[in-house]
């Protein structure tokens, strides 16, 4: 009878409601972790979205993994953009400390947590790539997401080699196809389009943090997300990363 019951209330849950789960392991290698800053108030801004974007068709997500961090210290100039968080200005300011910059703008690109202005081309950043990824890793991450309506919860671990043990770890939502009618500022008039773009962010965490959760838009479609976990050394340099598109889930 307790079985048959049992059997009765797992059916009667509708199986949009039931958690849906995946998992992700890093590589052998390193894979290089590619941070655009960026803004919908910068004019200079969407080309580089574009660039972001196209990765996606040149690399594997062994190799490349690329986010995009939208910053609000355009928003005073007319257009407020609504993927903008201060944390990611924040951060952007920290990494260009680390690399002995005063300033930051947009577009910017980081590579591994170093800066990489010649993003734009393409022999020097697929040079910059090779080099990154002929590294042997010294963190293995695991990712463990599970997936209900309304929620994405978050279960990883790193492990850090004799060389990385001071690492600490980040964990990311980013979301892809986005579309934003600007009506203001200097992109006035454009329709963005806005791939990998960061809409939730944990960090830094211990190499073994609790579980992570992210609400989650009603009616939410999986197949646009993914769990980006990276592990980043004292010294701000990317040490691996690891990508879990949340369409298997």
């Amino acid at each position: 009878m307790l079985l048959a019951a049992l059997v009765a209330a797992v059916a009667a849950v509708p199986a949009t409601d039931l958690p849906k789960s995946c998992s992700a392991m890093s590589s052998a290698h390193q894979t290089a972790l590619v941070e655009l800053y960026t803004s919908q108030g910068c004019s200079s801004c969407p080309p580089a979205d574009r660039w972001l974007t196209g990765l996606d068709a040149r690399y594997p997500r062994d190799r490349v993994v690329p986010i995009s961090l939208h910053v609000n210290y355009w928003d005073y100039i007319g257009w407020k953009d609504p993927y903008a968080r201060s944390e990611f200005a924040t951060r952007q300011r920290a990494l260009a400390t680390s690399n002995g910059s005063r300033t930051v703008y947009t577009p910017g690109v980081f590579v591994q947590g170093q800066e990489f202005p010649q993003w734009s081309g393409r022999a020097p950043f697929d040079d910059a790539v090779r080099a990154v990824t002929a590294s042997p890793a010294s963190v293995r991450i695991t990712l463990q997401a599970e997936w209900t309506e309304g929620e994405v919860k978050v279960n990883a671990s790193a492990v850090a080699f004799t060389s990385a043990r001071e690492s600490r770890l980040f964990l990311a939502l980013v979301e892809n196809g986005l579309a934003t009618n600007v009506r203001a500022g200097e992109n006035r008039g454009e329709t963005l389009q806005n791939d990998r773009v960061v809409r939730a962010w944990s960090g830094p965490l211990a190499l073994v943090p609790a579980p992570v959760s992210w609400p989650l838009p009603a009616q939410a479609d999986r197949t646009r997300y993914s769990i980006v976990a990276f592990a980043e050394g004292e010294d701000g340099r990317v040490l691996q990363a690891v990508d879990l598109p949340l369409r298997g889930c």
